[in-house]
């Protein structure tokens, strides 16, 4: 059999700075699948919304949202993967955890905070890059603002997918698009971007435009715009392996190093 990842991509609204009700809806939401799923992507900040008041919000990695996940991944046999407002060492972080079925928790804090909304005030932002192995594929997690920023995402790892998790405003959507299309593109990956849609406790509107582009840049859900929807798509790594040797590209990539700072 043929290598393969199934991606389920949840584009859907979200109630304000209300945990218990986002994993309700998203619990119902995740269960109406009816397609065998290996992994469930989840939008940014999926228990609040893009929320700047960290302490109203906030858990801990043992937390309910944690221990839902788990409980869920295991029940749905998927990884579930979204970020989330995480308190720890007394510091706030937007948090994209990835849970796999066996409880396995990988974890990726926000690298590029948003300052246009003083998220750079509130949140720490992370410092490491992560690549997880999961089902044979190499998966780099990143969220919404790091799309605008090519050099954190540069594909030196060789890995497989990149996936982003957004509230990504209307306003700017068009930003989203190219950009989605950029990153598959330049790193000769998948590339999968959730955003979220409706209004915000801020009356920002999310138009979602969620999407999962090849290596060559080709689109290929069907998810409409301005909707809540589900889509299920396919992953083949055969894809991968034959543009690559057949292209070359990622031979030819820069060497560098990334700066702490």
């Amino acid at each position: 059999m043929p290598n393969t990842l199934t991606v389920a991509l949840i584009q859907t609204s979200l109630a304000w700075e209300n945990p218990t009700e986002n994993r309700r809806l998203l619990s119902d939401k995740i269960n109406s699948v009816a397609d065998d799923v290996d992994l469930f992507v989840l939008p940014e900040m999926f228990t609040s919304g893009f929320t700047m008041n960290a302490s109203l919000v906030a858990e801990t990695m043992q937390g309910d949202t944690l221990l839902w996940l788990k409980n869920l991944a295991e029940e749905k046999q998927a990884a579930i993967m979204g970020s989330l407002v995480i308190t720890e060492n007394a510091r706030f972080y937007n948090r994209l955890v990835c849970v796999e079925p066996t409880g396995k928790v990988h974890q990726y804090d926000k690298r590029h905070t948003f300052t246009l909304a003083g998220e750079d005030k509130v949140y720490k932002a992370g410092s490491k890059k992560i690549i997880f192995d999961y089902k044979g594929f190499k998966i780099c997690p990143l969220i919404c603002y790091d799309l605008r920023f090519p050099v954190w995402a540069r594909n030196i790892e060789n890995y497989d997918l990149l996936v982003y998790a957004a509230n990504w405003p209307k306003v700017r959507v068009n930003a989203w698009d190219a950009l989605l299309q950029a990153r598959a593109i330049e790193n000769m990956c998948y590339c999968i971007g959730v955003n979220r849609v409706g209004l915000d406790g801020n009356n920002y509107e999310y138009s979602g435009h969620s999407a999962v582009f090849d290596v060559l840049g080709n689109r290929l859900d069907s998810i409409a715009s301005g909707k809540e929807t589900i889509e299920t798509i396919t992953l083949e790594q055969s894809h991968i392996t034959k543009y690559r040797n057949k292209l070359g590209f990622l031979k030819d990539k820069d060497n560098f190093t990334l700066l702490k700072v």
